[in-house]
C-alpha cells in the first residue's frame, strides 16, 4: 500500500477490507436487510438440503422465519445482484426470491428446539417490562430472557403476535404459523400476560422494572373525515380494526359492492380479505398513482390476479347516503403537477366528479400511533406529531429506562424493521443495566475465510445458473373463496433447489493481493463482466469512466488495490461482479482469492459490553 503522502491530488487509496462495512456492503441483500441476515449462507443450506440450519441462520437474526417467508415487505430484493447483472435485454431481470426461500426452511425443517437457546437457570434479578406483544417487543424479550432477565410482555390481546395476528389475513399467514414462532420465543421463560391491557406509563414505572420497552405498534387507523361520515358510520369501517375483527372471527362477512380507500398493504388485505367474505365488486380507489403507491409490488400484483382492479388519482369528497344508509363514495379525478419549486401537488383535472356505489367503505388511508396511556408527565418527551422523541442509535426515550421500538418508535413500516429494532433497543437495555455507554455500540463480527481446497477447486458451487426466477405456485382457484386457506403454496423441496441455485454467492468475495500479481492480465481476460481493470490511479469520477466498463452505480464502492510493479492500481467494479471465482481459478500465481465474508452483529449479553471486550 502506498504511504498517503505519495499518493497524487486526488487519487483513490487502497481498500482497506479489514472494515467491517466493506464487504458487507457488496454482499447487497444482507446490507439492505434491517436484520442484517447472512442470506447467501442460509441459501446455500437451502440447496444442501440442510433446512435446519438454514432456519437456524435465519432464526438468529430475524426470529420469524416462517412468517417473514410469507409477509417480509423484502428489501433484501431490490437490492439483490442477480436482478441488475442478468441479460438486461430481458423483459423484466428478476432478483432470487430471497423471502420464499426463507420459508422452504421454514416449511421442511424438522423439530428444531433443540437448537433454540434454553431458559436461563438461574435470573439476574433485573426486571424488564415489554408492552404489546408483537414482533419488536417478541425480539427484545427473545435476546434479554435467555441472558438471565425477568422479562414480562404485556398485550391487550389473548394470544402473542401483536399485528402479525391481528392484520394480515390467515390465507397470507396460516395461525399455526404464528403460534409456532411466537411460541418459540415464550418458551424461553418469557412472562406472557395476555387480555392485559397497560392504561398508566407512571403506574407500570411504579412497579420496579428496571426498563420497560415499548413496543405497541401503530394502533389506530387514520380516519376520513369528509361529508356523510357521520351519517353513514354503519358501513365505514377503519381498515386495521376490520381486520383485526375478522381476524378474531369477529367479522364473517361483507356487504356484496365494496369500496376500499388507500394504496398500502392494508388496502390490499383489505380488497382480498372483502372477496373473500362476500364481496362480488371490490374496487381500491387511490388518489395517488399506481407506481406511487406505497403497497409491496407483489401485494398490488396478487390483489390484480384476484380480479381486483385499482383506479389510481381520485380523490374522495364525500359519502354518499340515503336514511341513514351508505349509498357509495363521490370522488374528484385529479392529476400530477409540480409547481416552480419542483413540488409535487394533486389537481383537478376538471373532468366531472365520479360517484361509486357501495354497501360498505373499508378506510386504508395510513395508520398512526396513540398514545394517551403515556402521561405527559411521565419524563417522555413528544414531537409536535404526537410521537416520542426518541434516539435512533440507542432507541431510548427521554426517559432513561424507556425504550420504542418498531412502529411505535418512528411510525409504521413492517416487521423486519420492527426485529431490526428490538435487537438494537434489547443491546442498549442489556448496556444500561450494566453500567455503560449506550452510544458506544459494539461492532459487528467479522471474519474472511478463503475458499480454496485445490489449485482449482472451491468448497462452493461457484457455476453460475442461467434459470429465470421461479413461479411461487397458487392454491386452486375454487380456494381463493375461502378467508383460512393460505393462497401461496410456497416451493417444493426441488424448486426450492433450483431457485437457490441462482444465487450468486456474493458473501464469497474476490479477495486481490498486490504483491503477488505479476500483471499478465489473465483475470481480465476472463471475466465475465467485464469489471477488473489494470490502470493508473486518479480521482474516482475519472477512474469510474476509465474502467473497461464504466463503473455507473456510485453507491457501491470500488476495489482498489496498489503496490503492483508497474505503479498502476486494480479496480474492481464491485456492482456487476459476479462471484463466480473465474478470476481466481484463472491467476497463475494466487493474487486472487475467493473467501467467504462471514458478517455477524453483535447481540445483547457479554459480547456487546465494553468493559468485557477490553477484559477479554
Amino acid at each position: 500500500m502506498l504511504d498517503s503522502a505519495n499518493l497524487k491530488e486526488g487519487a483513490l487509496r487502497s481498500t482497506d477490507i479489514r472494515i467491517p462495512d466493506y464487504f458487507h456492503k457488496v454482499v447487497d441483500c444482507q446490507w439492505a436487510c434491517p436484520a442484517h441476515t447472512p442470506v447467501p449462507e442460509y441459501i446455500r443450506l437451502i440447496a444442501a438440503g440442510r433446512y435446519d440450519d438454514a432456519y437456524m441462520v435465519n432464526w438468529t437474526s430475524n426470529v420469524f422465519p416462517g412468517i417473514l417467508g410469507r409477509t417480509c415487505d423484502r428489501p433484501c430484493e431490490p437490492a439483490c445482484r442477480r436482478g441488475r447483472v442478468e441479460d438486461h435485454q430481458a423483459e423484466k431481470p428478476e432478483p432470487v426470491a430471497i423471502c420464499r426461500l426463507k420459508r422452504v426452511a421454514a416449511d421442511n425443517k424438522s423439530d428444531i428446539r433443540a437448537h433454540l437457546p434454553k431458559p436461563a437457570a438461574r435470573k439476574n434479578g433485573l426486571k424488564i417490562a415489554c408492552v404489546g406483544g408483537g414482533p419488536a417487543s417478541l425480539t427484545v424479550a427473545r435476546d434479554l430472557a435467555p441472558l438471565g432477565y425477568h422479562v414480562k410482555v404485556f398485550d391487550q390481546d389473548p394470544l402473542a403476535g401483536g399485528m402479525i395476528r391481528t392484520q394480515i389475513p390467515r390465507f397470507r399467514l396460516p395461525v399455526e404459523v404464528i403460534d409456532e414462532e411466537c411460541g418459540y420465543v415464550l418458551d424461553l421463560g418469557i412472562e406472557f400476560r395476555g387480555g392485559k391491557r397497560i392504561d398508566s406509563m407512571k403506574a407500570l414505572l411504579s412497579e420496579g422494572y428496571d426498563a420497560v420497552f415499548v413496543g405497541s405498534g401503530a394502533p389506530r387507523g387514520r380516519d376520513l373525515d369528509i361529508p356523510g361520515r357521520k351519517e353513514a358510520a354503519k358501513n365505514i369501517h377503519i381498515g386495521i380494526d376490520w381486520l383485526s375483527s375478522v381476524s378474531f372471527g369477529h367479522i364473517e362477512k361483507i356487504g356484496k359492492r365494496v369500496v376500499v380507500l388507500g394504496g398500502g398493504n392494508t388496502a390490499m388485505d383489505c380488497c382480498r380479505s372483502s372477496k373473500r367474505l362476500g364481496g362480488e365488486d371490490v374496487k381500491v380507489i387511490v388518489r395517488s398513482g399506481y407506481d406511487e403507491m406505497k403497497a409491496s409490488p407483489w401485494e398490488k400484483e396478487d390483489a390484480t390476479h384476484e380480479g381486483i382492479p385499482i383506479l389510481n388519482y381520485m380523490v374522495p369528497m364525500e359519502f354518499t347516503h340515503r336514511n341513514g344508509s351508505l349509498t357509495g363514495v363521490l370522488f374528484e379525478k385529479v392529476k400530477v403537477e409540480f409547481d416552480v419549486q419542483g413540488r409535487r401537488k394533486l389537481v383537478p383535472t376538471g373532468e366531472p366528479n365520479q360517484h361509486y356505489e357501495c354497501d360498505d367503505v373499508l378506510v386504508a388511508v395510513g395508520q398512526e400511533n396513540a398514545f394517551p396511556w403515556i402521561e405527559r408527565e411521565a419524563g417522555i418527551e413528544f414531537d409536535d406529531s404526537g410521537m416520542p422523541v426518541v434516539d435512533k442509535a440507542t432507541f431510548q426515550s427521554t426517559h432513561p429506562k424507556v425504550f420504542f421500538g418498531g412502529d411505535a418508535a418512528f411510525g409504521p413500516k413492517n416487521i423486519i424493521w420492527a426485529v431490526a429494532h428490538g435487537h438494537d433497543a434489547a443491546v442498549s437495555i442489556d448496556k444500561l443495566l450494566h453500567g455503560e455507554d449506550l452510544r458506544e455500540r459494539p461492532a459487528p463480527g467479522v471474519t474472511l475465510i478463503s475458499q480454496k481446497m485445490g489449485i482449482h477447486e472451491w468448497s462452493y458451487d461457484n457455476d453460475v445458473s442461467l434459470d429465470e426466477r421461479y413461479v411461487v405456485p397458487w392454491a386452486e382457484p375454487g380456494k381463493l373463496k375461502s378467508i383460512k386457506i393460505e393462497v401461496e403454496l410456497g416451493f417444493d423441496p426441488l424448486t426450492g433447489f433450483k431457485e437457490a441455485r441462482r444465487c450468486l454467492n456474493c458473501d464469497v468475495q474476490t479477495a486481490f493481493t498486490a504483491s503477488q500479481c505479476i500483471e499478465c492480465d489473465a483475470c481480465v481476460d476472463i471475466c465475465p463482466m467485464d469489471c477488473i481493470t489494470f490502470t493508473r490511479n486518479g480521482d474516482e469520477a475519472d477512474l469510474r469512466q476509465r474502467l473497461n466498463a464504466p463503473a455507473k452505480n456510485l453507491a457501491q464502492d470500488l476495489y482498489v488495490q496498489d503496490g503492483l510493479k508497474t505503479g498502476r492500481v486494480m479496480v474492481k467494479d464491485e456492482d456487476v461482479c459476479l462471484h463466480c471465482g473465474l478470476c481466481a481459478e484463472r491467476c497463475p500465481t494466487g493474487a486472487w482469492d475467493m473467501q467467504k465474508f462471514l458478517f455477524q452483529m453483535t447481540d445483547a449479553g457479554p459480547g456487546c459490553r465494553t468493559r468485557q471486550r477490553k477484559a477479554a
